[in-house]
């Protein structure tokens, strides 16, 4: 006897006149807001400048929904190329099919784009995002929900998912939510990172790599329950493996990095200015990372006059900078 359940709806689009709203694309899109919104704040309070994960952004999301779709299609290739199917139902993405491994993969690659463009450290810029991924793949597999798939083993808890629809051979009956279970682990992930990163003061990418091990080791559990077809291998779905190894480079580089790179980026943005979170202190020991700073200051000493005398008519400023002073203590 069913006493409560999760009923899901009765269509995956609202129309809005000749345009249907998907419920997918709307939950990814929102997602990607709310990625961007958080990850600003916190590059904002590490010392960048604002709008900066925007314009990253312009770059990561689009290769990251590329990767996305070229993992799901690639690892469930039957769903497109095989008896009855049509081909170029795998460019419809509106209609589900994202794989979280293309996606960040591939949105790295468009963050190093992005980030080599504005002279900024990737793995600082990561480290600003990662919560914000998070957040996003919570509100994101909510487009299951809309869609109807990507759902567990059948159940009769209070909170199991009512599936309705009879298409690509689902059976309507009640079945656990991991699109609900995996959201609210994405939801404990971005907490977690949030607050290792002001407990530790994690940098270098660390903050990124505690997002990917924890969002594995719960991806792991959740995938185990699914009865969607998969690929499997030694009795464990694709994914597992995926997430399994994933895992282990995400820990290893937590280790390695702790190691070799401790604390935190003072500097992540060297156009950012002096202000922000002891970014200006750093430049103002330690002289910009992009040498304006010693620019300026092989120009003050070379107007010297004592200097500029020593020099003996030396046309290189770095020669005066760096020869005059001693120059002139010799001769005076």
């Amino acid at each position: 006897m069913e006493l409560a359940y999760i009923p899901s709806p009765s269509r995956g689009a609202i129309e809005l006149g000749p345009f249907p709203l998907r419920g997918y694309a709307l939950c990814i899109i929102v997602g990607v807001f709310v990625a961007v919104w958080l990850g600003n704040k916190r590059w904002i309070a590490r010392g960048g400048q604002p709008g900066t994960v925007a314009d990253i952004s312009v770059w990561a999301v689009p290769f990251g929904l590329v990767g996305g779709r070229l993992y799901h299609v690639i690892t469930d290739y039957q769903l497109y190329f095989g008896d009855g199917r049509d081909w170029v139902d795998a460019f419809k993405i509106w209609e589900g099919g994202l794989g979280i491994w293309g996606a960040i993969a591939f949105g790295a690659v468009g963050a190093w784009i992005g980030c080599r463009r504005r002279g900024i450290p990737l793995p600082a810029w990561a480290d600003a995002l990662a919560p914000g991924i998070a957040l996003a793949q919570a509100v994101g597999r909510w487009g299951n929900w809309f869609n109807q798939e990507l759902y567990g083993r059948e159940t009769d808890v209070p909170w199991a998912l009512k599936i309705t629809s009879s298409d690509d051979g689902r059976i309507p009956g009640t079945y656990h939510p991991t699109f609900l279970y995996e959201s609210l682990w994405c939801v404990g992930v971005a907490v977690l990172v949030i607050w290792a990163d002001r407990r530790f003061k994690l940098g270098h990418g660390r903050a990124f790599a505690l997002y990917v091990a924890s969002y594995c080791a719960g991806r792991f559990w959740i995938e185990y329950m699914r009865v969607d077809d998969a690929h499997e291998f030694l009795g464990l779905r694709l994914n597992n493996w995926t997430a399994l190894a994933v895992f282990v480079l995400a820990v290893v580089y937590l280790v390695l990095s702790a190691r070799r790179r401790p604390g935190r980026e003072e500097v992540v943005e060297p156009s950012a200015g002096g202000g922000a979170l002891g970014g200006g202190g750093g430049e103002a020991e330690g002289g910009s990372s992009d040498g304006s700073a010693g620019e300026k200051a092989s120009l003050e000493k070379a107007a010297s006059p004592g200097e500029g005398a020593a020099a003996g008519g030396e046309t290189s400023l770095e020669k005066a900078a760096s020869d005059g002073g001693a120059e002139s203590a010799s001769k005076g």
